[in-house]
């Protein structure tokens, strides 16, 4: 089956079991702050996962676009793409077990037409540690449905527990997690790579990389939430307040299973390899690594670009230039020169055209990008050209030297080897730049996350109520303070907020003691709170706050206390903000029993910066 048919099949076989059928957001990411992209199909219901009731309902179904930058190095073999659609069906507090495994097995089975014999499945093995129980219900169930005991295995957290963060240890205060159930096809034994590799000694198993196997689903079950640290110092969940169903499946891969096809790229890239094929003269049989490359790497930038990414050295930017980089260096080994990427977009886009209409309108401007990228990278490519020949002059490749032509240049290290064959380099210090390339990864995920967080230290409940408080707390102040009071940095916890703004005098208690009375009016009203995605230049012309220094993709998401407005002068809400959320739905949930906003303390921290902590209690 096609991409098309694997993706409509899907979806109306779960609209048919009263599922409301959602879009796919963007690849960057709007209501969660913690990522540069949008890499699950759950990420964007995260706060329907928490609990906040989703228009749609208790049942929802989609294909979300999905990119996984950490992914790039792995493009070549025959199942890792960066860019990939996980088709997601949910249960809000509705059905949860067996309803979900009854259904997934009906639509690979029925639907899909895979035979229950090539079907493998695992489950979670409990960890007593944590007093997490073993899942023998998922077993139990996926007995009765047909699947043989001994195509049934249990692993552990690492591999069976589902979370954001992954393993229940690693989970932050406040994160849903729950054990998960995952489907396996089986290609046979004819396709066990054992022989020739490091896997030669051990017996099959659905999570061993020898290439038999490929996952095609994952049913998560969300019960638990990690709670804060006691005295004891050991880790703690308990079952959420209602439990939820969260399921993802690559959507590729089941097309690939329904022809039992190992190779994804022959299903999910054929338009790609063909136009390839066409402007080389080439077979993608005889370059098969090289056409992968070129084949995922310019699919994932044209999506990225479609929504709003284009190249820099930074963000998501940056992965866009390394994906079309390293595309036009593979691109050089076949032939292919200036111009040869560019004619990928639009077979790209025809894919896609009956699901995704927006990359083919958006095509031209995506060639004109990919075009300027891959002259600019040209012009880079000669000096780092002229920089290896140096080296080999040397005979040697410091771990340093290697690192700048990854980095500067945009040498992929596999190239490098192979040119360093070539041109007689004998000595390459390889340990020594993954060290330092190490490093650099570590450094760029650290600045990126902090950069994305907003401030954020968790998505708990308390801290995103902290949040919405934060949101009225600057709107206050340009009210009692005056409009050029501009937000210089933010920090919330679940015990309390922090802003810094700029202001040049201490706050009087005059000032305070009305700042806290209007937040609180507000908070009473119980105001909406609103998200809505815009283009950057819209919501600049409505005046919505962003923080000082920061720089936002073309289009944006903004939060507002109250409906956007409509043209009449009435209807401004109280503020509006660029911001990736999560946010409460109004802010009457600020004011759970008791709570109130209070200011506890005001202080310098700079000339002309002041700062406010904050509590409701």
């Amino acid at each position: 089956m096609t991409l098309d048919e694997v993706r409509s099949k899907y979806l109306a076989f779960f609209a048919e079991r009263g599922h409301i059928v959602i879009p796919s957001a963007s690849l960057v990411p709007q209501n969660d702050p913690t990522t540069l992209f949008t890499g699950s199909g759950m990420q964007p219901l995260l706060p329907y996962l928490l609990g906040r009731d989703h228009p749609g309902g208790k049942r929802l179904v989609d294909s979300q676009k999905c990119f996984r930058s950490m992914d790039i190095e792995e493009v070549g073999d025959n199942r890792h793409t960066t860019f990939f659609e996980m088709l997601g069906n949910w249960s809000l507090g509705d059905y949860f077990k067996q309803e979900q495994l009854t259904y997934f097995f009906t639509f690979l089975t029925e639907e899909i037409q895979i035979p229950k014999e090539r079907l493998w499945v695992t489950c979670f093995e409990g960890d007593e540690t944590l007093h997490l129980p073993k899942d023998t219900e998922s077993a139990e169930i996926w007995k009765k449905l047909g699947i043989p005991e001994h195509h049934i295995r249990f692993y552990g957290s690492k591999k069976n527990w589902w979370s954001r963060s992954g393993i229940p240890e690693a989970m932050p205060v406040g994160e849903p997690g729950g054990p998960d159930s995952e489907v396996f096809y089986d290609f046979g034994q004819e396709l066990k790579l054992h022989e020739s590799s490091e896997f030669k000694n051990e017996v099959c198993n659905p999570n061993c990389d020898c290439g038999r196997f490929l996952e095609i689903g994952n049913s998560v079950f969300m019960q638990y939430v990690k709670n804060p640290s006691t005295g004891s110092g050991r880790d703690s969940f308990s079952k959420l307040p209602r439990q939820n169903v969260d399921f993802g499946g690559g959507l590729e891969r089941i097309a690939a299973v329904s022809e039992n096809e190992p190779d994804i790229f022959k299903v999910a890239h054929t338009s790609i390899i063909e136009q390839l094929e066409k402007i080389t003269g080439k077979t993608y049989a005889e370059n098969i690594r090289t056409f992968r490359i070129i084949a995922d790497h310019v699919k994932a930038a044209v999506f990225l670009v479609a929504d709003g990414v284009k190249p820099s050295n930074t963000d998501q930017g940056y992965f866009v230039r390394r994906l079309l980089r390293r595309a036009v260096r593979y691109a050089d080994k076949l032939g292919i020169t200036q111009s040869g990427l560019a004619t990928v977009v639009e077979a790209t886009a025809r894919m896609y055209v009956h699901s995704y209409p927006e990359v083919l309108a958006q095509a031209a401007d995506i060639q004109k990008i990919i075009l300027t990228e891959e002259a600019q990278f040209r012009k880079t490519l000669a000096r780092g050209i002229k920089e290896f020949e140096r080296f080999a002059g040397q005979g040697m490749l410091s771990a340093h030297d290697a690192f700048q032509l990854v980095t500067t240049y945009g040498f992929p290290l596999e190239l490098i080897l192979e040119e360093a064959g070539e041109k007689g380099i004998k000595q390459i210090d390889i340990e020594g730049f993954k060290e330092l390339l190490k490093e650099h990864q570590q450094l760029s995920r650290a600045g990126s996350e902090q950069k994305f967080k907003g401030g954020l230290a968790d998505t708990a409940e308390k801290t995103v109520r902290l949040h919405t408080a934060h949101h009225l707390l600057l709107k206050a102040l340009q009210i009692v303070l005056g409009p050029d009071v501009k937000q210089r940095g933010s920090n919330i916890t679940q015990e309390r907020l922090r802003i810094d703004f700029s202001y040049g005098a201490k706050m009087t208690n005059g000032q305070i003691s009305k700042v806290e009375k209007i937040v609180n009016e507000k908070i009473k009203e119980d105001i909406p709170v609103v998200r809505t995605e815009m283009s950057k230049d819209e919501a600049e012309k409505l005046g919505a706050e962003h923080e000082f220094g920061a720089k936002y993709p073309d289009r944006v998401s903004v939060y507002s206390v109250g409906p956007l407005p409509t043209g009449r002068q009435d209807s401004r809400p109280f503020s509006i903000e660029f911001c990736g959320g999560p946010h409460t739905g109004s802010t009457g949930e600020l004011a759970t029993g008791e709570l109130k906003f209070k200011i506890k303390k005001e202080e310098a921290v700079a000339q002309g910066i002041r700062r406010i902590k904050a509590v409701l209690e």
